[in-house]
């Protein structure tokens, strides 16, 4: 399967994971190499909104609030 476009340069992994190497070896495996992207939450705001408006602080599990993401964004 195809590597996630956006893993390059993914805050999210080349910054706020450094420091959980084997956490974030688990999210990559699951998440932007076996091509499941679009289950990934930060890949869905990504898609929606834009880079730019993807938190920080958001990791690819929490799917549960991409609606209100986007939604506040949109208001």
């Amino acid at each position: 399967m195809a590597e996630c476009e956006c893993l390059p340069g993914c805050p999210f992994f080349n910054d706020k994971m450094k420091e959980k190497p084997s956490t974030a070896a688990m999210y990559k495996k699951s998440y932007c190499l076996d091509g499941n992207n679009a289950e990934c939450a930060r890949h869905q705001i990504k898609a929606a909104l834009g880079k730019e408006q993807v938190p920080a602080d958001l990791y690819p599990t929490q799917v549960d609030r991409v609606k209100g993401i986007i939604e506040a964004a949109k208001a």
